[in-house]
């Protein structure tokens, strides 16, 4: 009977000690579970892409890089999953030393053995491979600068000249770009419906922008005056001024051809244009040159006749004022 009653105490015991500690001893056997599965998984062979930067090094003084190379190459490395996670891309920069580059193009092959990785790792692949640079020397020049004038003035004006302040910019940048450089333009400056000088403080467009320029603002200014244009004049009246004596002029009327502002041209009235000086003259017959009396800014292109006939009477006038030939 004594051996039936130990029995049941011992199962108990064994219970007891199952139930003791359970949660410490779920959450240990958890810990050696996610362990293990991590050293497992980590030692998978595994590969990861990366874009490693790239870093381009003593480019000689007087060069620059006119192309665009990559700043960037995209590699693929293969190994361990736990490995590959430890990975720095900024640790696996390439770098390409220019020293020894002059103008042109130039080539640099880009492969696995660049790429110092962690010892289990290996770069499988570059791109791109290859990388290819174009150089150019730096150098500067002055160029004239261009007013773009934009827009017509008022009716009988026109555009007589342009001027910038400074007239010239420095450009700084690739030789085959500044050396082709014939002008560097503004931006358009409105002269619509002027009737007098424009001025204004304006922008520069810079044609290129890898060429840098030493000024961005010019001062212009735009001459606007009035168009001048030809206008001819027939049978205007041949006057004869500061005679004493009655007269006779032959011809009596003149063809005249009249340079000048088209607006002043328009309101000219040619009878008071064409005379003879008689101041002086004592009564007979005289050939006399056409005079022609303009205001400022006009000039005669062309009179006919030249010369004029004037016979004066001895018979004095009786007014000083001129009279017209009959």
């Amino acid at each position: 009977m004594a051996a039936l009653d130990e029995k049941p105490q011992f199962w108990t015991a064994v219970r007891r000690r199952l139930w003791k500690n359970l949660p410490l001893r779920l959450l240990s056997l958890g810990i050696a579970a996610g362990l293990w599965i991590f050293v497992n998984a980590g030692q998978r062979s595994a590969f990861d892409e990366l874009n490693i930067p790239v870093n381009y090094r003593h480019l000689p003084a007087g060069l620059v890089i006119v192309n665009h190379p990559p700043d960037w190459v995209k590699v693929q490395i293969n190994g361990t999953r736990t490995l590959l996670s430890l990975l720095n891309p900024e640790r696996l920069t390439v770098r390409i030393d220019l020293s020894g580059i002059g103008p042109g193009q130039a080539s640099y092959k880009i492969n696995p053995t660049m790429f110092v990785v962690p010892r289990g790792t290996t770069v499988s692949s570059v791109s791109p491979s290859e990388v290819i640079l174009d150089v150019d020397r730096v150098v500067q020049r002055d160029i004239p600068v261009h007013i773009d004038v934009e827009g017509k003035p008022a009716a009988g004006y026109e555009v007589a000249g342009a001027a910038a302040t400074p007239a010239t910019v420095m450009a700084i940048g690739p030789s085959r770009y500044v050396n082709t450089l014939a002008q560097i333009p503004t931006e358009p400056l409105d002269v619509n419906g002027a009737a007098a000088d424009v001025e204004r403080r304006v922008d520069l467009e810079n044609p290129n922008a890898a060429v840098a320029l030493t000024a961005m603002r010019v001062d212009a200014k735009i001459d606007v005056a009035e168009k001048i244009s030809s206008r001819e004049f027939r049978a205007v009246n041949v006057t004869v001024r500061d005679s004493d004596y009655k007269f006779n002029v032959a011809p009596t009327r003149a063809t005249v051809t009249i340079r000048g502002p088209m607006l002043k041209l328009q309101g000219l009235d040619p009878n008071s244009l064409a005379y003879v000086d008689a101041k002086e003259l004592t009564p007979g017959s005289h050939e006399l040159p056409l005079q022609i009396e303009l205001p400022d800014g006009m000039q005669v292109v062309r009179e006919f006749p030249e010369k004029v006939r004037l016979r004066l009477y001895h018979e004095r006038r009786s007014t000083t004022a001129d009279e017209h030939a009959s």
